[in-house]
Order: C-alpha cells, then structure tokens, then sequence
C-alpha cells in the first residue's frame, strides 16, 4: 500500500470525527482535545435524549393517537432519528478509541448510511410537512379532497427511497485502511487517478448540499412566506394551530442545526488552494458534525413542549399505565392477602350455610 497519509487526508474533512490526525495537518493538541471531549458529550446526550424522546413520540403517534396526516409525517420523522441515535454509540466509541475503527468494513459502510440517510429523510420529511401545512391551511377545499392517510403513507414510502437513493455513496465509497496503529473508517475516492477522486468528491458535496440544504430550505421558506402573506391578509380566517407552530420550531432546529455542517463541507471543496482553511476545518468540523447530530433529540423534545395534542396524548397515556399498573398491583396484593388466611383458597367457592335443626 503505497498511499500515503496526505492522500486519505485530502477527502475527509466531511466527517472529520470518523479518521483520525493526518500528520501534515497540525492543529493544537489541548484545542483538538476540547473539541472531542465536547463533540463526545453532544454525542452522549443526543443518544440518551433522542432515544427516550423519539420512542416516546414512536409509540405514542402509532399507538396511542388517531391516524392522521400529521401524525404520519411526525411518526416517520421520529423514526428516522431514532434509527440514525441507534447507531450513535459506535461514533462514541470511535472516538473514545481515538479514531480507531473496530467494527469492520461492513459497519463502516453501514454506520456512514444511516446518518446520511436520517440527514436526507429528516430535510424530505420537513419539507412535506411545510407544503402539507401551507396546502391544508390555503387551499381547504382542495386538500379535504385529496389529502388523504392512504396517500400520506405512499409520499412517506417515496420519501424513505429517495433517501436511501441519495445515500448510497456511502456503500459505495466508505472504506476501512490501516494507518500506523490505527484503522481508519473513510471515503475511499482513490479507486482511479486523483483528479477523478477529486470530482466525485466534488459531485456528492454538491448533491448533498443542493438535495439536502439549499432546495428543501428554499421551497420551506417560500410556503412559510406565502402561508405568513396569507395570514395577514385574511385578518384571523385563517389561524395558525399549535401543530403549525411546532412544525416551524422544528424546521427552524433543523437548519441551525445542520448550515454549519453544509457550510464547512462548501468550504472542503477549497481546502487544496488555501491551507488556512486546514486548521479551520479540523477545528470546526467535528463541532458542526455533532450539532448536525443533535439535531435527532430535539424533535420531539419540541414536540413535548410546543404540541398540546402530543402533550396531552402522552399524558392521558402515562396515566393509563399507572391506572394498569396500579390496578395489577390491587390485585395481587389482594390475591396474597386470600392465600394467606388458613382454608381459604382463591379458586374456592363458599359453601351455602346449613339451617339447624336444633331449637334453640
């Protein structure tokens, strides 16, 4: 293998967290320190936050609710960044391992997917939620015709294979080396000549940043702006719900969220003419990369606090449980209490009382 470290190190600064030090590249060790320990307790409370929140949400829109619109693009949005923080422990890990992949080539692959995946289902799932709520809110007439829980379900199921499409670079491309005494997960581009590698590079930024940043916040921008002109001109005809303001809470978490990260990979694409930017980019990678991952906790924690419906959905359900728990608890105590009074057993039927025939 005759590579060298510069040559894996030109292609990774997209996912910075997953390779390790390219030993041309210096940046302070006690900065570099600071930025994994922080990007290690995002990726903690992520974990512990987006699997509590997104279950919640999961078992209460698909058990516990009425199947509606609305609850279907929550319900899969909650699904995405459930299965994306499933995955996180192995990014923990890697870099508790200081960036030595331990997993194989097969996790390597997959582990790259699903978050690219849950980064392009989770904008798609946005994006529909904004043109769904704008459609339901000015044309009425039209979407109490034609927006249906069937057809719902059919955009979803688009919507899971366009992402899947679009993340398919990664099985492709991801790829396990070692470099010194450490393996290394990364975008293996250097199957041809260097400027080949150097283009597809160039083609899965621009489509991940187009696809997954710059449309979907385009056309969410353009329905919030008609939706708001359309709010002010009907003077209170048409109200935004508490649903609608949680939909914008979580679009607007979505985007500060995930710019920095599209920023900085705009910014990879220029790193072989300006070697300033190689020391911005280790430094705020790893940071942009682990807000972007946040992002999979905050959804439904906006949910709790911002959705009445969800709120008190998720009440009337607590109390059910401790309602059942409580009345389970009733009964096997009182079961105990019979089987501990001598000749009586819990299956016994009492026996009819005998009239005497003694005088008294």
């Amino acid at each position: 293998m005759g590579e060298s470290s510069e040559d894996y190190g030109n292609y990774t600064y997209e996912y910075y967290l997953e390779y390790g030090d390219v030993e041309e590249l210096k940046v302070d060790h006690s900065q570099k320190e600071t930025m994994h320990i922080i990007s290690v307790v995002i990726y903690i409370i992520s974990f512990v936050l987006g699997l509590i929140g997104n279950g919640t949400v999961i078992w209460v829109t698909a058990f516990k609710s009425k199947k509606t619109v609305n609850s279907i693009w929550v319900l899969n949005l909650a699904m995405a960044d459930f299965v994306f923080v499933l995955f996180l422990p192995f990014y923990i890990d890697y870099i508790l391992r200081d960036f030595h992949w331990d997993f194989g080539v097969a996790m390597c692959k997959i582990n790259s997917f699903v978050s690219v995946m849950n980064m392009y289902a989770s904008v798609l799932f946005l994006t529909v939620l904004s043109i769904d709520r704008y459609i339901s809110l000015v044309h009425l007439n039209w979407s109490q015709k034609h927006r249906t829980v069937e057809r719902a379900w059919m955009v979803c199921g688009c919507i899971w294979v366009l992402a899947a499409i679009l993340s398919c670079p990664a099985l492709i491309f991801r790829d396990t080396v070692r470099l010194h005494d450490k393996v290394v997960c990364f975008n293996n581009f250097h199957t041809q000549d260097g400027h080949s590698g150097a283009m597809t590079h160039i083609i899965i930024v621009v489509i991940r940043t187009t696809v997954g940043f710059l449309l979907p916040f385009t056309a969410i921008c353009v329905t919030g702006i008609l939706l708001t002109i359309k709010v002010n001109r009907s003077q209170g005809s048409v109200r935004l719900s508490s649903f609608s303001r949680t939909v914008t809470a979580v679009i607007l978490a979505f985007f500060l969220c995930w710019t920095p990260f599209h920023t900085f990979s705009l910014m990879e694409l220029s790193i072989h003419s300006s070697f300033y930017l190689h020391n911005i980019l280790k430094a705020g990678f790893p940071l942009a990369t682990s807000l972007g991952f946040f992002n999979s906790c905050i959804n439904p924690v906006l949910y709790m606090l911002m959705g009445k419906k969800v709120r008190h959905l998720l009440k009337r359900a607590c109390l059910d449980m401790t309602k059942s728990s409580l009345r389970e608890l009733s009964q096997s105590i009182s079961a105990t209490e019979v089987e501990s009074v001598p000749g009586v057993h819990q299956n016994s039927v009492p026996e009819e009382p005998v009239e005497s025939s003694t005088p008294l």
